[in-house]
Formats: structure tokens, sequence, C-alpha cells
């Protein structure tokens, strides 16, 4: 389900913007909220390096201070003194909100109500445009948070038949999103101060380069000399290298006895490239869905190279993962967690992604998940 990968790179940016740094301040009041906040923190990326900050609160005030010398995408939370279950989200016992933040322009963030996340960010015009994205977003929102719970409530009940039935309608809703909101301001605001923000949000994990590389050529020069705009090009020119009808990109990595294995050994077989991790619950919730289309159809000459992006001195979680989901087939991987040198050559972004390869060695499809795998191989082997 695409709202459940897990992100390869929600910081990962590449240098190639240079200027003076300038400091930037974010002033914040929290008079709206009830329980106690220890800290509030920010996240944010300068070129290639992640900055984490902090600052405690002071009678209901604090203040974020750094250097940037373009403008960011900033994420700012909270932490609570005491665990309310009612404030906990994806990232734990916190409250979240996104703040765009630029060289040398103050910013405020007012919470009037109890909730953090709905604080009233002001200053630049960044921030401005953002507000009406967020306005769009909203009814979307609306129908897909209910759909979240449910959905985790019946992963906790190990409700198979509710999770895949939920899982499509989360993917139907979030792509409706996805082009209503995201695409459709990116084509009608091609100049605006936020549309590299918004066309990397259209974008999405697997992108599709014929879509995004027209929209990215009619940005502003400057936005595609942000750090963010140098790594969306390179990953439209990874894109259209590993895209429908493209030939897979060959490489060689060790399997899980340390003996090289390489993508051409596949040559003149179908073969499912399946990029996961041992620790990925998406990727292990998947799993059964492609043991059973390799059980299936395994026979009628259907293969899986499975890359993993597992951790340094993990191997021994990689090796359980293998033998405890019955993955009975080709695994590599160099152990270079999302530095995986596979990985990084195909523009992995998130997992579980897939390539699925013809035997000529031509990929025939991408990002294929549940059903839609079961589907793809019929349609080849039926």
């Amino acid at each position: 389900m695409k709202k459940i990968l897990l992100a390869a790179s929600l910081f990962a940016v590449a240098t190639g913007f240079s200027q003076t740094a300038k400091p930037f301040t974010i002033n914040g009041s929290l008079t709206g909220i009830k329980d106690t906040i220890s800290k509030v923190y920010i996240r944010y990326a300068v070129n290639d390096t992640r900055v984490f900050d902090s600052a405690v609160p002071v009678d209901g005030k604090f203040t974020l201070k750094g250097n940037i010398s373009e403008p960011i995408r900033a994420t700012v939370y909270v932490r609570y003194a005491s665990s309310d279950p009612a404030k906990k989200n994806i990232s734990g016992d916190r409250d979240v909100l996104s703040a765009f933040v630029e060289p040398g322009v103050p910013v405020m963030i007012n919470c009037l109500t109890d909730s953090f996340a709905h604080s009233v960010i002001k200053g630049g015009t960044m921030n401005v445009e953002f507000k009406k994205i967020q306005a769009s977003e909203k009814k979307y929102d609306d129908q897909l948070n209910p759909l979240f719970d449910a959905y985790s409530a019946a992963r906790k009940a190990k409700n198979k038949a509710a999770t895949d039935s939920l899982e499509k309608i989360i993917d139907r809703v979030d792509s409706t999103k996805t082009e209503d909101v995201y695409g459709a301001y990116i084509k009608k605001h091609p100049t605006s101060p936020i549309a590299i923000y918004m066309l990397q949000q259209y974008a999405g994990y697997a992108i599709d380069a014929d879509k995004i590389e027209p929209l990215f050529n009619k940005l502003p020069d400057a936005q595609k000399k942000y750090s963010v705009g140098v790594t969306l090009k390179k990953q439209i020119d990874v894109a259209k290298l590993t895209g429908i009808g493209r030939p897979a990109l060959e490489f060689t990595q060790n399997d899980t006895l340390d003996k090289p294995v390489s993508l051409s050994n596949f040559k003149g077989k179908y073969v499912l490239l399946d990029f996961w991790a041992s620790w990925c619950g998406p990727c292990r919730a998947e799993n059964p869905n492609v043991v059973a289309a390799y059980n299936k159809y395994h026979d009628k000459g259907f293969n899986i190279l499975s890359v993993s992006l597992d951790q340094p001195g993990a191997k021994d979680k990689w090796l359980k993962a293998i033998h405890d989901d019955n993955l009975t087939w080709t695994h590599v991987s160099d152990l270079k967690f999302w530095q995986n040198a596979v990985a990084q050559q195909y523009g992995i972004q998130a997992i579980p992604q897939n390539f699925l390869i013809d035997p000529s060695g031509k990929i025939i499809g991408k990002d294929l998940r549940g059903d839609a795998l079961a589907e793809k191989l019929a349609t080849i082997f039926n």
C-alpha cells in the first residue's frame, strides 16, 4: 500500500546548491496546549546534511534557530511530558506539523488549540501558499485517517481480508488526493515558491519520469538548484533508466553464503527483482503474497531475486527473516541499509518495491504488490 511504505530518504538530499548561509528564527507559543510539553523538536536538511535540533519551552514559549542558504521544508514536533494515547500517531508520542523556512525570514507558530499539529504558521510567502495546499488536502485526510485506523485494527486482529480491502480503498483515495491536490497545483502554478516541494510530493517514491520530467522542466531555475531540486532531477534520471520497457540494470552482489550473484544469471527467465528488509514491517506483511506467487508460478518459469536493505552487522536478522517468512529463493545484500549499492542504482526511495523482468532482460512491471503481482503473473503464465 502506497501510504504505508517506508520512506527511503525523508531528508536525503544531494549537494549542489551553495550560497552564504543566513540565520532563521522560529518563535512559538503553546498557549492552547493543556498538557505539559517537555521539548519542541525540528528536523530538516541542508544540502546533504540532516539537521536535528530542539528547544525547551519556557512559560509556554519556545525559539528554534539555525542557518540555511536556501528555503527548506522543516518538520516541527513536540514531546509531551506525560504520554497521552490520544496524541500518539505514526511518529510516536508527538504532535507534528510542516513549516517552510526561508533565509532571513522569521516564522511564528501559534498553537491556539489543544493540538500542535493544528497550529497557525505565519512568516514568508511559502507558508501562505502551503496553507492553500493544506486546505485542499483536508477533505481527503478526513477520509484517510479513519481508514488508517481501521487498517491498523485489522492488522492487529490479523484480518487479512479486511487489510487487503482497506489497502485498495486507501490507495484509491490517496491516488485521487495526489492528482487533485499536488498534481493540479503544480500544473496550475509551476512558478509558485513551493512548486519544487509540491512536485516532489506529486512524484512520490516510484517516479514516472514521462509524467514528472516535463513538469520539472517548467520550474524556475532557482528552484531546480535547491537541494531538493538537484535530488529530484537525479531521481528522474534514474527513473528514466528503470522505466517500463527499459533493459534492467546489471549488477552483482553477494548472497547469504557470500557468493556473488549477478542479475544476468537469470537471463532467459522471468524474474522479480524485489527490494525489502527484515526491519520493514510493510515488506514482511507483503511477503506472504510474494511467497504465494512464487509457489504458484515457479515451476512455470517464475523466479525471484531479493535485495535486502538490512543494516550493517544485522546479517543474522536478515537470515532469520528469510527463514521465518519461508522465502525460498535467491537473496543478496551488501548490508549497507539505504546505501545498498543496488538500491542506489535503481533509485529505491521506499520499500517494498520491485521490478518484473522478462526473459530478454527488459522491465515489464514495477511496484507490483498484492493482487497486482498475481494478476500480472496470471497474464504471463496462464
